[in-house]
């Protein structure tokens, strides 16, 4: 069985990242655990860490129930640390995982396509990592 960290944030149930994991299930037998980096939207007015984790916590349990009506055999996952590079790593501890796949807005307006966060990711922690980029959700809270 294959194993998948799946890194998003804003895109996590969008079409693009859900057409990736519906391939990869095609494929065989794959095991999902799933980050979502609490990071704050950039919307205008002010947002506090816990309105972040709400959000996280919401696109987290939707997109939960999403993969697995794409018949993944395994999925989890958690909230982590708005800087996706610590999120990253601890949701690494303890797993052994085959391929990173991370899902992001297009380049003119992701801050972590800024940080240039596929390829940091690559080389820090020394995993294939696949890229796909998506549309931001609507935040409700």
């Amino acid at each position: 069985m294959r194993r998948y960290l799946v890194v998003a944030n804003q895109t996590l149930s969008g079409q693009p990242l859900l057409t990736r994991l519906k391939s990869l299930a095609d494929d065989g037998p794959v095991s999902l655990f799933v980050v979502v980096p609490a990071t704050p939207p950039p919307h205008p007015g002010a947002w506090t860490h816990g309105e972040a984790h709400k959000i996280a916590e919401q696109r987290l349990a939707t997109a939960l129930d999403a993969f697995r009506a794409l018949g993944v055999a395994e999925v989890d996952g958690c909230v982590g640390s708005q800087r996706p590079m610590d999120a990253i790593k601890d949701a690494l501890r303890g797993r052994e995982i085959d391929e990173i796949v991370i899902s992001t807005l297009p380049a003119g307006v992701s801050r972590w396509m800024h940080q240039d966060l596929p390829h940091r990711v690559a080389r820090w922690f020394e995993l294939p990592v696949s890229h796909v980029i998506g549309e931001a959700e609507r935040v409700a809270v």
